[in-house]
């Protein structure tokens, strides 16, 4: 289990380029992947995508990668006949105005098109300087995301034993409920008939009330949900979404249980669990 929060960061200089490297994630129901590269890198784009996207399914992610190189790429390419054509233009006005300094050779390189200046990149050439740090801090990255969601699995388990627990007293209390309906009915029919009471009327009036009121339904359904909730969380490595899913079913059958309820003991409990379960669908808003 991984959480969705997660942070890598790296600087290092190989064969004189600086390289930065930070990876960090929060929570989000999708895969939003945003990678930030200087300009010339970005025919690696696709390439780093795809590589993030085979060990990640959601969360926001946020990849930067800074490089500089240490010693410059810069290619300088001189067009004499520019010059030419800047010197010629300049002696023509100065014929013009009547002056006779001489041209700094500063004011004709100054000019547009007499230097041109490229950089030279080749961005799979960088690719091989960057893909060293990019994965140590992709594993960094995913062993921080793996702690935290052992961290959180750890919570999630002792909820899930709240949960458990809570279905185990709704269990007892199903038998209970009939017998309590029992004495509340035949005390009513005691202080109404007194001697006359009838003992199959007052199996009747259990027998309705226990139709109306039963939850054995509920807690079956409940026991069920319980059981594949503590399976996702041992068995599947990004469980996020089936959780939410099933703390959804498991939240019903928990509210049907409180609206049959006519005792304050289970009533307790009720709470008790609807508090559990919804620290777990906080939490598993934070899972992968």
């Amino acid at each position: 289990m991984n959480s969705m929060t997660g942070y890598g960061f790296k600087e290092a200089i190989l064969e004189n380029t600086q390289i930065s490297v930070e990876i960090k994630s929060v929570n989000s129901r999708f895969l939003d992947l945003s990678i930030n590269l200087p300009a010339f890198l970005n025919p690696l784009e696709a390439k780093i995508r795809k590589r993030i996207s085979q060990e990640i399914v959601r969360g926001k992610i946020d990849l930067n990668i800074r490089v500089k190189d240490m010693s410059s790429t810069a290619k300088v390419n001189p067009d004499p006949a520019a010059a030419i054509m800047y010197r010629d233009a300049i002696l023509k006005i100065s014929e013009a105005l009547g002056l006779k300094s001489e041209i700094p050779l500063s004011l004709i390189i100054n000019q547009d098109g007499v230097l041109n200046i490229t950089h030279q990149y080749d961005a799979e050439n960088y690719w091989l300087k960057i893909e060293p740090v990019f994965e140590e801090v992709f594993e960094r990255f995913i062993e921080d995301r793996k702690r935290e969601g052992e961290n959180l699995k750890v919570d999630l388990l002792k909820k899930l034993s709240i949960l458990e627990n809570a279905a185990c007293f709704f269990k007892e209390w199903q038998p209970k409920m009939e017998q309590k309906f029992k004495e509340q009915i035949t005390q009513r029919f005691n202080e109404l008939l007194k001697d006359s009471v009838d003992e199959n009327r007052i199996m009747t009036e259990v027998a309705a009330m226990m139709v109306k009121y039963t939850i054995n339904e509920e807690i079956i359904r409940l026991q069920s949900h319980l059981c594949a909730l503590k399976k996702e969380l041992n068995e599947n490595p990004i469980p996020g979404k089936r959780i939410d899913f099933i703390c959804q079913e498991t939240n019903r059958e928990i509210n049907t249980i409180g609206s049959k309820n006519q005792f304050i003991e289970v009533g307790e409990m009720v709470i008790n669990a609807k508090d559990a379960l919804e620290n777990i669908r906080e939490q598993a808003k934070n899972i992968e």
